[in-house]
C-alpha cells in the first residue's frame, strides 16, 4: 500500500498567500474583449456583467489552467477568457480549450501568456487520508476560505485509470466551480465540482462539496503533447 502523507501541515499564511497569488477567473462571454477589467482590480471582485464563468487553477509557467468542465457548458459560439495574477497586477487573455471531459467534469485551458504563479501537485504516489487539512481558492470564497478537511481519502494516481471524485467539508458558492483545493503546503489536490445539500422537507442542510482529481500523469501528458503540437 502507498504511504499516507505524514503529519500533513495545517494551512497557514504561506498557503493562503499562494492561493491569493494564483486565484484565477474563467469568463465565458459573447464579447471579443474584456476591456472594462483593469490591471489593478482585486480579482475576487471581478464580476463580468454578461455571461458565465467560474474559477481555475494554474498548472504551469506557460499558461495551462485546470477548471471544471461544466464551467464551459455554454461556450459554443462564445469566447473563453482567463483572468489571473501576474507580477504587477491582473492579466486577461483569451483561452484555447485543450481538452474537456464531461464524465470527469474537468477541462484543460491554455492562454498564450507567462503564468509565473502556478500550483504544484501533491504527490501522485501518496495516499491523501481522510481528514487532510485544506483550503479552497475559488473566486467567491478564496479570500476568506475557512480551513477544512478531506471527507474522503484519495488513493494514489497509480491506482486510477482516470479521475477520482472526493469530498471536502468546506461550503462553496457560485463562481467557485473549477477552483483549486489546496493542502497546507500550498500544493494542489484537485478542483471543485459541486456542492451537495440534503433537503429534508423544506430545509436544506450542507453535507459536503465535491472535488475532482485527475490522473496527474495524464494531465502532464496532455500538456506535453499540446506543447509539441502547437510549437510551444
Amino acid at each position: 500500500m502507498a504511504p499516507a502523507v505524514a503529519d500533513p501541515p495545517y494551512p497557514g499564511s504561506m498557503a493562503r498567500q499562494m492561493v491569493l497569488e494564483r486565484m484565477s477567473v474563467v469568463v465565458v462571454t459573447s464579447r471579443s474583449e474584456l476591456s472594462d477589467i483593469s490591471g489593478s482590480t482585486p480579482i475576487g471582485k471581478v464580476e463580468p456583467a454578461d455571461e458565465d464563468g467560474g474559477s481555475a487553477a494554474p498548472l504551469s509557467p506557460d499558461g495551462y489552467f485546470l477548471t471544471a468542465d461544466h464551467v464551459l457548458a455554454q461556450m459554443n459560439g462564445r469566447n473563453v477568457f482567463v483572468i489571473f495574477h501576474r507580477r504587477g497586477g491582473l492579466v486577461q487573455s483569451k483561452a484555447r480549450v485543450v481538452w474537456r471531459s464531461k464524465s470527469s467534469d474537468l477541462a484543460l485551458l491554455h492562454v498564450p501568456e507567462n503564468t509565473p504563479y502556478y500550483y504544484r501537485w501533491t504527490s501522485p504516489n501518496q495516499l491523501l487520508p481522510e481528514g487532510t487539512p485544506l483550503i479552497h481558492g475559488g473566486i467567491s470564497t478564496g479570500m476568506r476560505s475557512a480551513v477544512g478537511k478531506l471527507s474522503t481519502a484519495i488513493q494514489p494516481d497509480g491506482w486510477l485509470t482516470g479521475s477520482t471524485r472526493f469530498k471536502i467539508d468546506i461550503p462553496l458558492e457560485p463562481g467557485d466551480s473549477g477552483g483549486p483545493i489546496v493542502d497546507g503546503a500550498g500544493r494542489l489536490i484537485g478542483v471543485n465540482s459541486a456542492v451537495e445539500f440534503l433537503v429534508p422537507l423544506e430545509t436544506a442542510f450542507f453535507v459536503d462539496s465535491e472535488g475532482n482529481r485527475p490522473n496527474i500523469r495524464k494531465i502532464d501528458d496532455l500538456i506535453k503533447r499540446d506543447r509539441a503540437r502547437n510549437g510551444l
